[in-house]
């Protein structure tokens, strides 16, 4: 039995080993929370954005909205026996602090890694990684929104974490991405191709036959059950096995942007497709005014925006557009995709949109709104307590990640890849998830969609991942010091010391003095 003195000993260095190695995170989570503390006070509740009455209407009567997917919906149905907004704003909160801890805990293990006789080193490197995700102004905001956001991006920076997390992929891991990304889609459309990003990097952080296939078929399944089980939940509901009744709606208005119908030539079924010239509001963008003004073509379809003869229509304009001017298609892409890192914010793609996204110097109020809060709970008309809420307010003007960083973390973290691009080091897996990740997320909306700020902050803990792996360097091959098979010198009789086989016999690296410390060093990290 092990004396007490000893053992509280030992339990003291683990104590001040555990400090040391994460002290300066501690006191980085410790402000992030402080200003979650100060907005909350200050925005005791909700703010409302575009798609809110939507996500709560869907909520209350627990069925998928008509028009995209629902898992926000059913995370504020999970919320709603609490019966309190506030509630739902203690848990966003809680998701963005747990997605800066991902981030850090990520980092913070492959740093370990490369130097394990640096206890303090680690912790060096992920607690600034994590800077941005716990204390970007916009991230915070998004928590205060009844919007999907800050689900979407908890789910997708927990899938990267578990995909990157162990030494060897395994069914368990698979299993694990595979839900995580599933949900993110049902959350929002944009997850949908990142399924594809996570199967690579399973692939490329190749593990054995048996792993890695268990790991791959059990991603296949946990992400299709789940997918199949919200199509025929759809079904029940809207009588179409699908995840939406808009699925082509939304490229379609990204297609306004650029279409042409003197040089499309559409057959005259599609005719009222055509982007309406002159527009009466120069300052709303293209696919805005497609889909939600008065010039939309869909108040001349029966059945609206969400009916089946609008959505038949918009594909097959889209479809049109695309092909006959596929190099417009392309110059808007990258026209949206070079927006996000631009300084500053323009009012796109309204002025009240942009406007949308800051913390607000007082909040409007319907009778809508008002009859879908009190059917779900208390705390729901929107406040703003002063003082609290100004320094939110100043605190959001400052305490941001402009686009030129995120552009430069990207910068870093493709540098990080590009140096890694050898079978030896997985070519660059650990860095090109999180990386391919963000760049996905910056692309995506302005490949399908159309740019909007809100869609860039998902991008952002991505980019610090990306950035922070990119300059931890990849580990040597390792072996526990307990590991391996005893070297057949060890025997009996030591050999004298300075003599040619005590050199071959001993570990590369000097031993640790320091008998606690013993097994810190870990298997390899692919990097």
């Amino acid at each position: 039995m092990i004396p007490h003195p000893l053992l509280y000993r030992s339990i003291g260095r683990a104590a001040g080993r555990f400090a040391t190695a994460h002290l300066l995170f501690a006191a980085v989570l410790a402000g992030a929370i402080a200003l979650r503390a100060v907005a909350a006070r200050g925005y005791p509740s909700l703010l409302w954005g575009g798609d809110s009455p939507g996500y709560l209407d869907a909520a209350l009567k627990f069925r998928p909205h008509i028009g995209r997917p629902s898992g926000y919906s059913v995370f504020l149905a999970a919320l709603r026996p609490f019966q309190d907004f506030s509630a739902v704003v203690l848990a966003q909160a809680a998701l963005g602090l747990a997605a800066g801890i991902l981030v850090y805990g990520v980092v913070w293990r492959a740093a370990r890694r490369a130097w394990p006789r640096r206890l303090w080193l680690p912790g060096l490197v992920a607690a600034p990684a994590a800077v941005p995700v716990l204390y970007d102004a916009n991230l915070i905001q998004a928590e205060h929104m009844l919007l999907a956001d800050s689900l979407f991006t908890f789910l997708l920076v927990a899938a990267v974490a578990v995909v990157l997390w162990p030494d060897r992929v395994s069914w368990w891991t698979g299993a694990l991405a595979g839900t995580l990304i599933a949900f993110a889609a049902l959350t929002r459309l944009a997850g949908l191709p990142l399924l594809a990003l996570v199967v690579l990097a399973l692939l490329l952080r190749w593990s054995g036959w048996r792993r890695t296939v268990a790991a791959l078929a059990a991603t296949a399944v946990t992400f299709t059950v789940p997918f199949v089980a919200y199509m025929n939940w759809f079904q029940d509901h809207w009588g179409t096995f699908a995840l939406t009744k808009a699925d082509n709606v939304w490229l379609y208005g990204r297609t306004t942007a650029f279409a042409d119908c003197a040089k499309l030539n559409p057959p005259p079924e599609l005719i009222v497709m055509c982007p309406r010239q002159p527009v009466a509001d120069p300052r709303i963008a293209p696919a805005f005014r497609a889909l939600w003004t008065q010039e939309s073509p869909f108040v001349y379809i029966p059945g609206g925006i969400y009916g089946d003869e609008g959505n038949e229509k918009a594909g097959e304009f889209a479809d049109l557009a695309i092909r006959k001017q596929f190099g417009d298609y392309l110059g808007v892409i990258l026209r949206d995709t070079l927006r996000s890192f631009e300084t500053g914010r323009e009012p796109y793609p309204t002025p009240w949109t942009e406007e949308n996204l800051r913390f607000p110097g007082g909040e409007a109020w319907t009778d809508e709104q008002e009859l879908l809060t009190a059917a779900y709970g208390e705390n729901g008309r929107a406040r703003v307590v002063e003082p609290q809420a100004a320094w939110m307010r100043a605190y959001q003007d400052r305490w941001y990640t402009p686009g030129p960083v995120v552009g430069g973390l990207l910068v870093v973290g493709l540098a990080g890849v590009l140096i890694r691009l050898r079978p030896r080091s997985r070519f660059g897996a650990p860095v090109l998830l999180p990386w391919s990740m963000a760049a996905a997320l910056v692309v995506i909306p302005a490949a399908t969609a159309d740019f909007d700020y809100r869609y860039l902050s998902p991008a952002i803990p991505f980019a610090c991942l990306a950035a922070a792996l990119a300059i931890v360097p990849g580990t040597r091959d390792r072996r526990r010091v307990t590991d391996g098979p005893a070297a057949p010198a060890a025997s009996a009789t030591p050999a004298p010391a300075g003599s040619t086989a005590a050199a071959s016999a001993a570990d590369p690296a000097p031993p640790d003095p320091r008998p606690e410390e013993a097994g810190v060093r870990e298997a390899p990290v692919h990097g």
